[in-house]
């Protein structure tokens, strides 16, 4: 569904550019055509430039403090919005309209398979820049798509149950990795709460809202719903479907997650939701809610993480080499 709709959106903007480049000729008595071309071209960026700035302006309302020490200066706060820019247009423009996948197995692949779990209104293809890495480190990884897109999260869960037996039964391997992306990082732990931890070896979340976002309040669907944080950093609550969750949890549960965030999240606000208590939690700055799967800082710590998960062979695989 997300890749029909994405494509729906690229082509309903380039149908945008091709009226506005008509009208700025016939009405804007524009004689040249390629000045006129490049200027609907860059109205319709300059749409979308507004909605990412738009999420940054929110996010501030509903924003935790800082540290002092990672407060950006001008050079380092546009180059965050300039990165943030960039990964949500290649994400919604190009790799989630063309590169959505669901297996990636390695050729002589090294630890634990991986399953990659995005977040809301995305699909695999969220994953595309992550998914390069990964290859390039010879770590097999799958995908799960999560429909219908404004479902409840917990209707996600038997999907991803699937994949990962899937995953497991495929590679050999008893347990897996789950790398998760926002909202996906909530999927993974109501998939968690249901199924237990038999399956899962480690859970990194990157940018997961584990108390809520503000951002959320402007969501459509059940699952935008689940995601609410009401009230300011301070003096602010969980939805009362993050708070059953959190009390259906143990340390034992938490103590598989790594919660990788940043201080300048634009989607997750106030940031400071995305420490998940009882985990290990890792703090980045000075980047943006979707271009975090795109940072390389960020993608080698998700490989050191990979790397370190002790690895159990599995009967299936003792059985191989019996």
């Amino acid at each position: 569904m997300v890749t029909r709709i994405t494509r729906i959106l690229i082509f309903f903007q380039i149908a945008v550019a091709i009226a506005l480049c008509a009208l700025m000729i016939k009405a804007g008595h524009i004689d040249s055509s390629m000045l006129a071309v490049g200027l609907s071209i860059g109205l319709v960026l300059l749409m979308r430039l507004l909605i990412t700035a738009n999420n940054f302006f929110i996010a501030w309302l509903y924003r935790s403090e800082t540290p002092n020490l990672l407060h950006l200066n001008y050079r380092q706060a546009c180059r965050l919005f300039i990165d943030e820019f960039y990964a949500s247009m290649s994400s919604s423009s190009w790799t989630m309209a063309f590169h959505s996948f669901t297996k990636r197995p390695a050729e002589d692949p090294i630890g634990l398979p991986v399953l990659l779990i995005h977040g809301y209104g995305c699909n695999s293809g969220y994953w595309h820049a992550m998914s390069r890495r990964l290859k390039r480190e010879r770590i097999t990884h799958y995908a799960v798509d999560l429909e219908p897109v404004l479902a409840g999260i917990d209707d996600y869960v038997p999907a991803v149950n699937d994949t990962v037996e899937t995953l497991c039964r495929e590679t050999g391997h008893d347990k897996v990795i789950i790398v998760a992306h926002s909202m996906g990082g909530l999927v993974a732990r109501a998939y968690l709460r249901d199924y237990g931890n038999a399956r899962i070896a480690k859970v990194i979340t990157l940018g997961t809202p584990h108390r809520g976002t503000g951002l959320a309040n402007f969501g459509a669907g059940p699952n935008s719903k689940q995601m609410r944080w009401k009230g300011k950093a301070g003096n602010g609550v969980p939805s009362e479907w993050l708070r059953k969750l959190e009390a259906a949890e143990d340390n034992a549960v938490r103590a598989l997650f790594v919660s990788i965030y940043s201080h300048h999240d634009n989607i997750v606000s106030p940031q400071i939701s995305s420490r998940f208590a009882g985990a290990a939690n890792i703090e980045f700055h000075g980047v943006g809610h979707v271009a975090l799967a795109f940072n390389p800082a960020i993608q080698t710590r998700v490989v050191e993480e990979i790397q370190n998960t002790p690895q159990k062979i599995s009967a299936v695989s003792e059985e191989k080499f019996a």
